[in-house]
């Protein structure tokens, strides 16, 4: 599904979205707004690159966050569920992770949480995904937006 289809699926069920962006810098929230008319669907996107903002701004639990790190699946899922409740949309996007050069808090370049909360459904994807920085982020941003397009279609 392109990023217009999933905006119009998202319209017909008069849903919004929100994002909320760690590795992919914004690219997912500017993948959306690309389509024209993307703004009766898109409330818009929080890039929480620091750890910190991810815990300040979306909201992120400060405990979980020292546990675990910032990169984690339980991050994405809140992450997205931040997004939802700051920025006052029906759905949030998430994406969290290690694009490279080099590893993150132990965790290997290509380590990517993904998340997805919708008023009926939650979805969190852990990806080991390979390649170049450019490439990671790429994916990332292509992946968060099929779990999406996925979990609109399966809402019934």
């Amino acid at each position: 599904m392109s990023p217009a289809d999933l905006l119009a699926a998202l319209g017909r069920r008069g849903w919004t979205i929100a994002t909320a962006e760690s590795l992919t810098g914004g690219r997912v929230v500017a993948t959306l707004v690309e389509v024209p008319g993307a703004s009766a669907v898109v409330r818009g996107g929080i890039v929480a690159y620091a750890t910190d903002v991810k815990h300040s701004q979306l909201k992120v639990d400060a405990d979980l966050l020292a546990s675990a790190g910032p990169v984690d699946p339980a991050v994405a899922w809140q992450m997205a569920e931040g997004a939802r409740s700051q920025l006052g949309a029906d759905v949030g996007l998430a994406t969290t992770g290690v694009a490279g050069p080099d590893p993150q808090d132990g965790k290997p370049v290509g380590t990517v949480h993904i998340a997805v909360v919708t008023p009926v459904s939650t979805s969190v994807s852990s990806l080991e995904l390979t390649g170049t920085r450019e490439q990671i982020r790429a994916e990332t941003v292509r992946r968060v937006l099929e779990l999406c397009a996925e979990d609109i279609a399966n809402a019934g």
